[in-house]
């Protein structure tokens, strides 16, 4: 999707309507600069006000993501375009979610795991010693925590029986055995239990 056309087009069509950046803000209940911020390209309105936009801007969902006004015959071509680039979109963010684990989770472990080898092996005072493990030991569990909620919410898993993508609870991914990103879960919708997969979208 091209921000920077999207951008041009909320502005043009709060113009023919003669709005403000302010009146426009004010009607979605969020700041003028975040629309700014949106005429510019440098953000996407989030889905949760979409459709209040369009109905305020008097487009439709597939005109917005398009960046121009949509001739009949041309709608549902471009409608299937708009669904694939935004499910590449999804894709992306929770691919880059999934790396942010990996870059907050290494460096986590390693310092926790410096901090137990300092305190076990370098002479100390007891009173330290007792600090560094248990100080090392908080960071690892907290981190450790917030990776498991990071990998909760980008993507799905899917049940290998029934082959249904679902996003569980946060409870029952850190409950759940696992390897790697692989958990062993019940599924929703069938009922059965198996080692299920990460998986980036909705759809196969």
């Amino acid at each position: 999707m091209d921000q920077i056309k999207i951008g041009k087009f909320i502005a043009s069509c709060r113009k023919e309507l003669g709005m403000t950046q302010a009146n426009l803000a004010e009607k979605l209940g969020i700041s003028d600069r975040a629309i700014s911020k949106w005429e510019t390209g440098k953000s996407m309105p989030d889905s949760g006000l979409m459709l209040e936009l369009c109905d305020l801007l008097k487009i439709n969902v597939n005109e917005l993501l398009s960046g121009e006004r949509i001739m009949t015959e041309a709608y549902d071509k471009r409608a299937e375009a708009n669904l694939l680039a935004m499910r590449q979109e999804v894709e992306k963010k929770n691919r880059q979610m999934l790396r942010m684990e990996y870059w907050l989770s290494y460096p986590a472990l390693i310092a926790g795991l410096a901090m137990v080898l300092v305190a076990a092996f370098i002479e100390i005072p007891v009173w330290l010693r007792i600090f560094l493990t248990g100080f090392a030991l908080v960071i690892i569990l907290t981190v450790a925590l917030i990776a498991v909620g990071i990998e909760q919410t980008a993507g799905y898993y899917e049940c290998q029986n029934c082959h249904h993508r679902y996003v569980p609870t946060y409870w029952q991914t850190i409950l759940a055995m696992h390897r790697g990103r692989t958990r062993y879960m019940k599924c929703p919708k069938c009922g059965k239990r198996s080692w299920q997969k990460k998986a980036l979208t909705k759809e196969g």
